[in-house]
């Protein structure tokens, strides 16, 4: 897979701006409305879901999968909890419009974050030296790799032995 840092920024950008738009249709009156902005706004955020995890991966290998997957669900349960009490206490005290604007200003902060993270793509370039390497495998007769046509034709020549070996053993002894 091809990961794009750019793709990433998108989404994260569609959420922030998703967010806003709910926080400000919330007011509006129109049930229908607020349906079709949290629809948006839950589409792109769990979009970001896989490629966060996938940007993770990339940007910590040769670290396993598993390690920055979850590390990322730990904070993800951490922060969870820390801005569910934060809104919660905002919007008892300045109410919903504020506590939105409180959640809105933190996706503003990580996509600024985002942005500026080098996209140092560590797999993909492994994986990358790796295929080149399969590749050079193949063409080069010093390796043990036999290339496709000439598997096909050790296939043919064993074939054409057998039925050989089969042939001499219909033989009489007294001829063989």
């Amino acid at each position: 897979m091809v990961f794009n840092r750019y793709t990433t920024l998108v989404v994260y950008i569609m959420s922030l701006v998703g967010l806003v738009v709910y926080t400000f249709t919330l007011s509006l009156g129109h049930l229908w409305v607020v349906f079709v902005t949290a629809g948006a706004l839950g589409f792109f955020m769990t979009g970001y879901l896989p490629l966060g995890f996938e940007y993770a991966a990339e940007l910590t290998y040769p670290e396993s999968e598993g390690t920055s997957s979850g590390l990322l669900n730990v904070s993800a349960q951490v922060f969870g909890i820390i801005f569910t009490i934060s809104q919660g206490q905002i919007m008892d005290h300045f109410g919903t419009w504020a506590g939105n604007i409180f959640l809105c200003s933190f996706l503003l902060v990580g996509t600024i974050i985002t942005a500026f993270i080098k996209a140092d793509l560590r797999r993909q370039q492994a994986n990358l030296e790796s295929e080149q390497t399969d590749v050079s495998r193949d063409v080069h007769p010093a390796f043990p790799k036999l290339s496709a046509t000439l598997a096909s034709k050790v296939h043919k020549l064993s074939s054409l032995l057998t039925r050989i070996a089969a042939f001499w053993k219909t033989m009489p002894p007294s001829t063989r």
